[in-house]
């Protein structure tokens, strides 16, 4: 400091050149002084301010660390880091494991921006999209959110919606930066990137640990993670985190129009950004790119496991939109799984929630792209028969998508002498119930065929408590009955103690029982039982998703919740009018039917509906309007599987004979006026058996029962009030959950789509409602908040 110089003055000064050290080092990757210069300055800055603290500010270098540790001002070390709920969801990306997706992806995008995109040249050749090409980086994505040039709060991406508070520990990281340079940058700004942990820190760190004796991490990524997380910011600052950034998720104002521009904005602002960041166009040039990134990678300071592409262009990205919780106008190009020998110790077998008995291979553990790997998936016995895997064998292992460690080849040349085969148990591990393969029923034309299917089943059910733990865990998750304070360890623990043996017991269970397990006092108790109680009142669509049917995911049980109305329907309907429904294909039918024919579930399903444990379903109603008169007698015929008649026969033979009865009673004659003599024998031999007359009948009934038959009374969807209009929802609704919003739209005769377009009519904006609100003002789109959608139900004679 000059004789002439103020303490403030100076501070300023080495504050300002510090920073610009900084910007140097990490966005700019070129240092302008050794470090031990910056150290001097670094230590003349923290000598001054601690003479001066009343010019100490949070964005001073020295401040990075500048928190106590939450285990010392928290009740509990454990305790989790506060929510932060995103501005705009934090999304995941679609994946990519080989050329072909790449151009499926590529074409989706030109076909989603047909009306866009220039025509193509003379030579044929279609038109090419812009992308950027950015590194999958192996760290945790972050978001950073500035007020006004100045670091506010840090934050994981959580589920998406909801990340942790983190801010204390992003301060920490010297890359990222606590006031942002220049100007123009939006009063609020949040930035997205990823943290990560370079390869030379994490070999560093886990030397230390050896040394110490402490426990080392399996991967870079799991270094990064927990670093980031950790309670004292301190710790986190001595584990030498980076940061690059890959994008913005708000702005109040206006960016650039292309993604590569807007990085390089962020960059001229104090991000740092991957120096492998490029531009490509059209698809081959991504592929190239792919593949130049492939053979350099073992030489990247980090580790990667692919590269991402991205529609250059923002205002192509919101015309594509997203698809559930996946933009479509982005895709993560992973890189093939790495493989390494190692040997089969043994083979143990696990029962699943569906009672099947799969085999997992425990290995000699070996380090496989850079994760320590153990136990492996071998899916079934067809598996292991396929492979020829005895235990002892050498085998191949390989990190599929670098993510599922699987068994891929065995080394037949280095086989012990002593090898055993690999049986499957003939009793279930966990309650030694029979053990049976299951089989596989094919029907078609009039004939059945039997074939064993690769799968063994325990036959135990629910007094199978693998089976039974597995089912109450699937029945209480969020997206189910949605029963929060029910995790795996307490389930496990009210199966063991027998307080549990089917999912209506959860109904009766009391204070007294829960609070005398471990980890309970009273507030968790009656917060327990309280949301037992709030999940009373499930959705329909909840309802059977938590059922647990094989091959019905939570996206086919809306699909039975909207179109067959009642779970009564549910229940009754046979295979072949489950059918009708869109996206429902035999063997899911089959599967559906079978699980309500069951008798153990048919039980648990009345216990849980009975007075004493009070389940009351809501949002049931009538078959949609889409079904009703929905059925054919000529489509019925079809699905009937009658050997030789297919649509067009069956519709010759309907234009002869209109009502099932005289089919039936048709005689050779009536039936070689239409059709071949093959064709008419088929159809006589066919309803000669009774069976098949009585499954005839039978599905016509309940045709007629639910209003599906074709002399039903058709209900006009185009008589509803919002009949063809679009909706989109987006947000929170704090009324209702978008899934009932949705039904209740539909109930309108609605059609509620994922993604906003010139189509759409109208918007409903719940709470933190991003880019699709974004792109309806955008688009001049009619929008409408909660309370609105509620009086609009209202009026409609719908409550909400």
């Amino acid at each position: 400091m000059t004789d002439s110089q103020t303490a403030a003055e100076r501070i300023a000064q080495l504050r300002s050149e510090l920073d610009d050290h900084n910007y140097r080092y990490y966005v700019l990757d070129e240092p302008s002084v050794p470090d031990a210069e910056y150290d001097r300055l670094f230590r003349e800055l923290k000598a001054l301010e601690t003479e001066h603290p009343e010019l100490i500010t949070p964005e001073s270098p020295t401040q990075r660390v500048g928190s106590k540790a939450l285990s010392a001002v928290l009740p509990r070390p454990n305790v989790a880091f506060a929510p932060v709920r995103h501005l705009i969801p934090m999304l995941s990306l679609d994946n990519a494991f080989d050329e072909q997706a790449m151009l499926e992806f590529d074409r989706r995008v030109r076909e989603g921006l047909a009306e866009e995109l220039p025509p193509g040249d003379l030579f044929g050749n279609g038109p090419e999209v812009e992308y950027s090409c950015e590194l999958k980086l192996d760290g945790l994505a972050v978001s950073l959110l500035y007020e006004n040039g100045f670091l506010v709060r840090g934050a994981t991406r959580g589920d998406g919606s909801v990340g942790e508070d983190i801010t204390a520990n992003v301060r920490t990281v010297r890359s990222i930066p606590l006031r942002l340079r220049g100007d123009g940058w939006p009063a609020s700004l949040e930035v997205r990137g990823e943290v990560y942990m370079p390869k030379v820190e994490f070999e560093r760190l886990n030397a230390e640990a050896i040394a110490e004796g402490g426990k080392t991490f399996a991967n870079p990524r799991n270094a990064a993670a927990g670093s980031i997380r950790q309670l004292d910011p301190s710790v986190t600052e001595m584990r030498r985190l980076s940061f690059f950034t890959y994008g913005v998720g708000f702005a109040e104002g206006d960016l650039p129009g292309t993604q590569l521009d807007r990085l390089a904005l962020l960059r001229s602002w104090g991000f740092p950004l991957n120096r492998e960041l490029k531009k490509a166009v059209g698809v081959q040039a991504c592929l190239a790119y792919y593949q130049d990134i492939a053979i350099k990678r073992d030489e990247l300071p980090y580790e990667i496991d692919g590269v991402v592409f991205k529609v250059n262009r923002i205002d192509f990205q919101l015309e594509l939109g997203f698809r559930a919780r996946e933009p479509r106008w982005a895709i993560a190009h992973k890189f093939p799984a790495r493989e390494e020998l190692t040997e089969l110790l043994d083979v143990e077998f696990q029962v699943g929630r569906t009672g099947a008995v799969t085999p997992v291979a425990r290995l000699k553990p070996v380090q496989v792209a850079g994760v320590t790997v153990s136990n492996a998936t071998l899916h079934n016995m067809d598996e292991v028969a396929r492979l020829g895997l005895m235990i002892g064998d050498t085998v191949i292992i390989r990190r599929a998508g670098d993510v599922i460690p699987q068994v891929m080849q065995v080394v037949a040349e280095r086989r012990p002498d002593d090898a055993r085969p690999v049986d499957i148990p003939t009793q279930c591990p966990v309650c030694g119930s029979q053990v049976e393969r299951t089989q596989l029923v094919k029907r078609s034309k009039g004939k059945e065929s039997v074939s064993e299917g690769a799968i063994y089943r325990c036959v135990g059910r629910l007094f199978c408590q693998a089976q039974l733990k597995q089912a109450i865990i699937h029945f209480v998750s969020r997206r189910a009955m949605d029963i929060d304070g029910l995790g795996d360890k307490i389930v496990e623990q009210l199966v063991d103690k027998g307080l549990v043996k089917s999912p209506a017991d959860l109904y009766t269970l009391i204070y007294d029982q829960i609070i005398e397990l471990e980890g309970f006092a009273e507030v968790s108790t009656r917060n327990l039982l309280g949301s037992i109680a709030n999940s009373r009142k499930p959705s329909l669509a909840r309802f059977v998703f938590a059922l647990g049917i094989p091959d019905v995911g939570e996206e086919t049980a809306k699909l039975l919740a909207r179109s067959l109305g009642k779970l009564d329907r549910i229940q009754e309907a046979l295979p072949e009018v489950l059918t009708y429904l869109p996206d429902v294909g035999a063997e899911v039918a089959y599967e559906i039917h079978n699980f309500f024919e069951d008798e153990h579930n048919c039980k648990v399903i009345a216990e849980l509906r009975d007075p004493q444990h009070g389940v009351l379903l809501q949002d049931e109603g009538d078959v949609s309007a889409e079904l009703a008169a929905c059925a054919t007698l000529d489509g019925m015929l079809v699905k009937l599987n009658i050997t030789s008649i297919g649509p067009t026969s069956a519709r010759k033979l309907v234009a002869k004979l209109d009502s099932l009865d005289k089919i039936i009673a048709a005689d050779g004659i009536d039936l070689r006026q239409v059709l071949s003599s093959k064709q008419a024998d088929a159809v006589r031999e066919f309803f000669k058996v009774e069976a098949n007359r009585k499954l005839a009948r039978e599905i016509e009934a309940q045709l007629l029962e639910f209003g599906m038959h074709w002399n039903s009374a058709r209900k006009s969807v185009e008589g509803l009030p919002l009949a063809g209009q679009t909706w989109v929802l987006t947000g929170t609704l704090e009324r209702m959950s978008r899934d009932i919003a949705k039904a209740r739209l539909e109930s309108l005769g609605a059609k509620v789509s994922n993604s906003v377009s010139t189509k759409t009519h109208c918007v409903v904006a719940g709470e933190s409602a991003g880019s699709k609100l974004a792109k309806a003002h955008e688009l001049n789109v009619a929008v409408m908040d909660e309370e609105q959608l509620v009086k609009l139900l209202a009026d409609h004679g719908i409550g909400a």
